[in-house]
C-alpha cells in the first residue's frame, strides 16, 4: 500500500522520541516508537512533553517568508536556496527542491502523528479515580497539540476560509489515527475547521486551567487559540467569546520600561504575557543578519515614546532586525500565544460590533505598557476614536505593530483580502522587476510536497 507522511516520519527522523529533554527518561529507554508503543498515562505525558516536537522552531514559516515584514538585497536573494527565492517574489508552480519531504508540512504532521498515539490508546486504558485528572490532562493535551498543527496546516496549504468556498475548497488531510498505513485524501476546507474547532472545544474541557511551564497546553491556551482561529475564520462574535475568556483566566501584561532585551528575544526568561511558549521554523529569510525589517512598518512607530520601536528592533551595520520575540535565547521567532495578541483579538471583535468605548479601553490598556516613563510618570495618553470604523482602523494598525514576526502578518493579510478597504496587494521590487500577489490569489495556497502527492494521491493546489 502507498505511504504518506507518516511512513517518511519514521525513516526521515531515526530516533525521533529521542530528541525531548534528558530528563524524559522514557523517551531514552524506548527511541522508536515503532518498535515499543506507549502504555500507559505517564509514557503518553511524557510523549507530549517533547518540546522538539511541539514548541521550538517548529510552525510552519512559508507565509513568513512570503508576507511584506521584511526585505534583502538582491546579491542575498540569488544565494538562497531556490525555495527562499521562490517565496520571497511569490513565485507559482511548484516552488521546492527536489528533497523528499518539506519541513512545513513534515513537522506539523509528526506532531498529529505523535497526538494520534496518545489519542488512539488512551480510551482504552482502565482509568481508576485517583487518575482522573491525569487522564484529562493528557488527552486534552493531545487535542490541542492535534488541533494547532492542523491549523498551522490549513493557514500555509488551503486557501482562506470563506463562505463563498468553505464547503468545497481544499483543505488538508485529517489524519485522525496514527495507522501511517491508511491513506488519507484531502478534507474541504470546512471539514477541516471543524474537526480543529472540536478538538480544541473538547481540550477547553479537559485541561487544566494553568500549567507549571508555558510549553504546556492549558485552558487558558486552549480558549487563546480559539480566539485566533476564530479571527481568521472571521467570525468575530466567537472571537470576542474565546478572547474574553481568555483574558478572564490571565490579563498580565508586561512593561517595556523594564525590559532589557538581548540581541534576539526581549527576555531570558518567559514572559509573564506568554500563555503557549511556540516558535516558528527557522534558518528562512527573516531569521538573517542579511535582512532588514521593511520601513513602512519601521514607520508605523511614528511616536518616538513608543517603546517599542527601540526595544523590539535593533541596528546592526545597515540593516534593522527584528528582535521583540518572546523566549529563551533560541533566535527562533515567536509564534505561539500571548495576552497582548488576546487585547487586539478582542478590541477588533468590540470595534466590529460598534462598542467603541470597549475597544479602545483595550487598546490604551495595552498601550500604556509599551509607552516610556519619566520616572515614575507615563508620557501615554489615552487614544480615543469618534466611531467604530476609526477605532477599527487604529486596532488593526496597532496589530502589525504590536504582533509582527509571529507568523499572523500572513493570515490577517489572508482575512482582510476577503474585506473591501482592507485589502493589501503583496508588492517586492528585486533588480528592477516588481512582483505582485494580489488579493484572491491562488499561491495564498502553497503547494504541498510533491512526494507527499505521488504516495496518497491527493490533490495538488493550484498555483
Amino acid at each position: 500500500m502507498k505511504k504518506s507522511v507518516y511512513f517518511y516520519l519514521l525513516l526521515f527522523s531515526s530516533g525521533m522520541l529521542s530528541s525531548c529533554k534528558k530528563e524524559d527518561a522514557f523517551l531514552d529507554v524506548k527511541p522508536n516508537i515503532s518498535l515499543v508503543v506507549p502504555s500507559n498515562l505517564d509514557d503518553y505525558q511524557k510523549l507530549l512533553y517533547n518540546e522538539g516536537v511541539f514548541n521550538t522552531a517548529v510552525d510552519p514559516a512559508m507565509g513568513s517568508i512570503t508576507s511584506e515584514e521584511y526585505y534583502v538585497t538582491p546579491a542575498f536573494w540569488a544565494g538562497r536556496p531556490i525555495l527562499d527565492r521562490n517565496l520571497y517574489v511569490f513565485g507559482s508552480g511548484y516552488v521546492y527542491e527536489s528533497w523528499p519531504l518539506f519541513t512545513d508540512w513534515e513537522l506539523p504532521y509528526k506532531q498529529v502523528y505523535y497526538a494520534n498515539i496518545v489519542l488512539d490508546r488512551i480510551d482504552k486504558l482502565e482509568i481508576t479515580n485517583d487518575y482522573q485528572t491525569q487522564y484529562k490532562t493528557v488527552k486534552g493535551q493531545a487535542l490541542f497539540f492535534r488541533a494547532r498543527a492542523f491549523y498551522n496546516l490549513v493557514q500555509t496549504f488551503a486557501m482562506p476560509f470563506d463562505s463563498t468556498n468553505f464547503s468545497t475548497g481544499l483543505g488538508i488531510p485529517l489524519r485522525l489515527t496514527s495507522d501511517f498505513n491508511v491513506v488519507i485524501q484531502r478534507s474541504t476546507i470546512q471539514q477541516t475547521y471543524d474537526r480543529i474547532l472540536a478538538d480544541l472545544t473538547a481540550a477547553v474541557e479537559f485541561l487544566p486551567v494553568s500549567t507549571a511551564y508555558p510549553t504546556q497546553p492549558s485552558r487558558t491556551a486552549a480558549n487563546a487559540l480559539l480566539a485566533r482561529i476564530y479571527l481568521a475564520m472571521r467570525n468575530y462574535v466567537k472571537a470576542l467569546q474565546y478572547s474574553d475568556a481568555t483574558l478572564s483566566f490571565k490579563s498580565d501584561l508586561i512593561d517595556y520600561n523594564a525590559l532589557s532585551p538581548t540581541n534576539t528575544n526581549l527576555s531570558t526568561t518567559y514572559l509573564k504575557e506568554d500563555i503557549f511558549q511556540a516558535s516558528l521554523l527557522s534558518g528562512i529569510f527573516t531569521f538573517s543578519g542579511s535582512t532588514t525589517v521593511d520601513t513602512n512598518l519601521l514607520k508605523l512607530y511614528d511616536d518616538p515614546n513608543d517603546l517599542r520601536r527601540t526595544v523590539c528592533y535593533r541596528t546592526n551595520g545597515s540593516n534593522v532586525e527584528f528582535r521583540g520575540t518572546y523566549g529563551l535565547g533560541t533566535g527562533s521567532k515567536y509564534s505561539g500565544l500571548a495576552t497582548d495578541e488576546m487585547y487586539l483579538i478582542r478590541a477588533e471583535c468590540l470595534a466590529r460590533q460598534g462598542n467603541v468605548s470597549g475597544a479602545m479601553t483595550d487598546v490604551n490598556t495595552l498601550l500604556r505598557t509599551r509607552w516610556k516613563k519619566n520616572g515614575t510618570f507615563s508620557t501615554y495618553v489615552d487614544k480615543t476614536a469618534p466611531s467604530a470604523a476609526v477605532a477599527l482602523n487604529l486596532i488593526l494598525k496597532e496589530r502589525r505593530k504590536e504582533l509582527p514576526f509571529r507568523g499572523l502578518r500572513w493570515t490577517d493579510i489572508r482575512r482582510l483580502n476577503l474585506e473591501p478597504g482592507f485589502q493589501t496587494t503583496l508588492a517586492r521590487v528585486l533588480n528592477g522587476v516588481t512582483y505582485i500577489l494580489p488579493p484572491g490569489d491562488p499561491r495564498f495556497a502553497m503547494p504541498i510536497p510533491l512526494t507527499e502527492i505521488q504516495l496518497s494521491g491527493i490533490q495538488q493546489n493550484d498555483r
